[in-house]
């Protein structure tokens, strides 16, 4: 079984088949489908049982791939992945922070 895998919202697809690419792996099969309200659904469709799983996902706009970005995460770990690494490319509202 392969111990690392990458998976990747609807915002940084190319990115994230260069990274792939680069790392010598294939891109990790996820469904992500929104229903007609809105709503997002993600589904990984491979087994990440005690694998290292790597999601790459921006957060700029729209305000819903902050949303997959979550979703994402948390179906690897109820997944039962030994790690969950989040790669955020652009992080948005971080500018906003000031002291």
């Amino acid at each position: 079984m392969e111990m690392f895998k990458v998976f990747t919202g609807s915002s940084n697809m190319e990115l994230a088949q260069k990274i792939c690419d680069r790392l010598g792996t294939k891109l990790g099969d996820a469904l992500v489908t929104r229903f007609r309200d809105g709503e997002v659904r993600i589904q990984i469709e491979e087994n990440v049982r005690k694998c290292h799983v790597c999601i790459v996902q921006s957060t700029n706009p729209p305000a819903e791939h902050w949303d997959e970005l979550f979703f994402m995460l948390d179906a690897a770990r109820r997944g039962s992945a030994a790690e969950v690494t989040a790669v955020i490319p652009y992080f948005g509202y971080s500018r906003q922070e000031r002291k």
